[in-house]
């Protein structure tokens, strides 16, 4: 494994990171769940990301439990809070009362005292920026948090918080954005303004929700036991699942060959060549998958082979940074 400093800040996290959206407390059984993070573990990732409302809040319940009677000082474990957790007008956004209670919740459902890094879910227009990172602080002044971070906020937003934050005296250091060879809206403002306000990027999706491994392939429905194949998990990936891009995609298995690595690990590799990504996200359903995926740490792609790449994915490349993410 490798590793890198989150943003300006003095947090080191392995380069590849460990997340459970769509799979634990859904699409895979507990005890599948804790095989893929004792992999994990095995793997050298010692950085672990959830959500709240991951799974209606389960996700977090399984990963804590996976996690229990671990070295908590061995890990970094992130969460976020945004989405709704329950019924009530308050369950929801990042007014002061959802964001300090959701906080409170999380911690008892991942069996910890405090996170190593609490993430704005997505940005909340509705309520005033101040209010949300004045609510920040203090977790992080009571140690419920040590870092703030964000989740797919735009490059004006990002500056906004991060100049709040210095203010408050607290460090924002990460957004968590959707980034793949698919995906790539962050480039032209995200990580320009990311990098002036010293904050890295902790992308989510590097396989494009699978659909980067090859599994997936023109005119052919996809595996019953696969996402696409979910009733649920697959929803949030048919953008994806055009014949054009499934093609392109096919076209991408020889120079992984060449390289002597998976679809998937060149995919991984990818989004690591970016200077201001300081961790991919990976999911998994099996304890292979972590395996193979991990295997791209460390991977450097030489600047012919980032060519070739773009020349067969060409115009399918989502750069619009006007976009929201898919997921």
């Amino acid at each position: 494994m490798e590793f890198r400093r989150l943003g300006r800040s003095g947090l080191t996290i392995s380069e590849i990171a460990y997340g459970n959206w769509l799979t634990h407390g859904g699409q895979v059984e507990e005890d599948a769940a804790h095989a893929c993070v004792r992999a994990a573990l095995d793997a050298g990732i010692t950085t672990f990301d959830t959500a709240d409302v991951y799974a209606g809040t389960r996700a977090e319940t399984v990963l804590g439990a996976a996690l229990a009677g671990h070295r908590r000082e061995s890990i970094e474990l992130f969460t976020k809070v945004y989405w709704p957790t329950g019924p009530g007008r308050n369950d929801r956004g990042l007014g002061r009362k959802h964001v300090i209670e959701s906080c409170h919740a999380s911690l008892r459902r991942l069996q910890t005292d405090y996170v190593d890094l609490y993430q704005a879910h997505r940005y909340d227009p509705t309520v005033p920026l101040e209010e949300t990172m004045t609510a920040f602080a203090d977790l992080v002044r009571a140690g419920k948090a040590l870092y703030i971070g964000v989740s797919e906020w735009n490059a004006e937003q990002i500056a906004s918080g991060a100049a709040l934050a210095r203010e408050l005296g607290i460090q924002l250091i990460s957004n968590q954005p959707q980034y793949s060879m698919l995906w790539r809206v962050i480039e032209a403002e995200v990580v320009p303004t990311s990098e002036q306000e010293g904050l890295s990027q902790i992308v989510w999706s590097p396989l494009a929700q699978g659909i980067l491994t090859g599994k997936y392939r023109p005119g052919e429905q996809p595996p019953a036991d696969s996402r696409a194949g979910h009733p649920e998990a697959g929803r949030s990936m048919q953008g994806f699942m055009t014949d054009d891009i499934l093609a392109r995609v096919q076209q991408l298995r020889p120079i992984a060959g060449d390289l002597g690595l998976s679809m998937a690990q060149l995919a991984v590799a990818w989004v690591l060549q970016n200077g201001n990504v300081a961790a991919a996200i990976i999911g998994a359903t099996r304890p292979e998958q972590v395996h193979d995926d991990v295997a791209a740490a460390g991977v450097r792609l030489d600047d012919d082979v980032l060519t070739r790449i773009d020349a067969i994915l060409g115009d399918v490349v989502e750069r619009d940074p006007s976009k929201t993410a898919r997921g």
